[in-house]
């Protein structure tokens, strides 16, 4: 875990106010679903920050952000491909083709998202509830 939690304000000089926006947006449409803790990590080499919603020591999913670019990963297993490839069509072309060209490690396909707006989080909710159906409605 990352010693220090960005501020709002870090987090906001990092990503962009517009891209700080849309974490946040995104933030409150999964709270809003599902009641999970919330973890703050370095995001490696490739990221400045991981926040990830875990419940249960299973990863729900994560956000990550670096300069002016956030990121939403699911990781998906064998039945959970096989659940979303079933549903495929329900999706919109950009999430099929986020699907279609992610990487499947052994522990799953990790299914990486560059949101820039909020027209994608219907998708990103059914990605969810295929890993865990939402604690609420909403």
């Amino acid at each position: 875990m990352s010693d220090k939690t960005p501020t709002a304000e870090e987090l906001k000089n990092l990503v962009g106010e517009y891209l700080y926006d849309i974490w946040t947006h995104l933030t409150e449409f999964i709270d809003e679903r599902y009641d999970t803790e919330h973890l703050w990590n370095s995001g490696g080499k490739k990221w400045n920050y991981e926040y990830k919603y875990r419940r249960g020591g299973k990863t729900l999913c994560s956000l990550y952000a670096k300069e002016k670019c956030i990121g939403f990963m699911v990781i998906f297993g064998k039945d959970e491909r096989l659940k979303f490839e079933a549903d495929k069509t329900d999706y919109s072309k950009k999430t099929q083709a986020v699907y279609d060209e992610a990487q499947t490690y052994h522990d799953g396909k990790w299914l990486m998202f560059s949101p820039k707006d909020t027209t994608e989080f219907h998708d990103y909710l059914k990605l969810l509830a295929i890993k865990r159906k939402p604690d609420r409605k909403n």
